[in-house]
């Protein structure tokens, strides 16, 4: 590595992210490591691709409340949730593939290992996917996905939150995270968000309401941003 490259090199504040072993989060008692981690370079391909440019889009695969479409519109609060993705040094990552998935209003996704009593929304699959602009943008439309119980504890409820999938500039600083509600109630008391000691790092998993880019009669917008890798990355659980 250059000189220029050991300067320009970013270390991930371990205290910044949540400890692997968390009992309060069950299920990270069996996924977390017994041995000590190995470092495992990484190759070219891992590096510089894959390039997401050149891939094509549906018209709505953005569009929650459309792409699912079987004769209605879904259920519940319509919202706009969007952001910037940027790298550890604030600048824009364009091009790159953000997808998404959620629980219904109800609480309910539409995976055959759900089984929550909440009814499947005929017209809300729950998916989405798009592609930030040149200066790292990117939106959904779609709607608020309710809090559900799980199986973690006698009454564990997960908040209301959508799984984000970022691709980064490379397979290598591919990001999986979750972006909670601002006000939410259930964020404080959640077994999973209390395994991250940080404060500033909660935060950063929380969208903020922005009444300045929703549209009026229509739709509240939430703001999420997006940092990948360095000290100040957003949080990913399986770390």
């Amino acid at each position: 590595m250059s000189e220029l490259d050991n300067r320009r090199f970013v270390a991930r504040d371990r205290n910044w992210q949540p400890k692997a072993y968390t009992p309060d989060y069950k299920t990270s008692i069996a996924r977390s490591p017994r041995q000590a981690l190995v470092s495992i370079p990484q190759s070219l391909s891992e590096t510089t691709g894959p390039d997401f440019s050149h891939l094509k889009m549906g018209r709505h695969d953005n569009d929650l409340l459309l792409n699912f479409d079987h004769g209605g519109l879904p259920i519940g609060e319509r919202i706009i949730m969007f952001g910037r993705v940027v790298d550890q040094y604030g600048k824009p990552v364009p091009h790159t593939l953000v997808e998404m998935w959620q629980a219904n209003a109800g609480g309910r996704y539409r995976h055959k290992n759900d089984r929550y009593l909440a009814p499947l929304d005929p017209n809300f699959g729950g998916v989405g996917r798009t592609l930030t602009d040149a200066d790292g943008r990117y939106h959904f439309r779609t709607v608020k996905p309710g809090p559900y119980p799980w199986r973690n504890g006698p009454n564990d409820w997960r908040p209301s939150h959508i799984h984000v999938s970022i691709s980064g500039p490379s397979i290598a600083t591919r990001l999986i995270t979750q972006m909670y509600f601002e006000g939410d109630p259930l964020i404080p008391k959640c077994p999973i968000v209390r395994a991250i000691a940080n404060p500033d790092a909660v935060q950063s998993l929380i969208g903020r309401l922005d009444m300045g880019m929703g549209n009026p009669m229509d739709c509240l917008a939430y703001r999420f941003d997006i940092v990948l890798r360095g000290q100040r990355q957003t949080h990913f659980e399986n770390q």
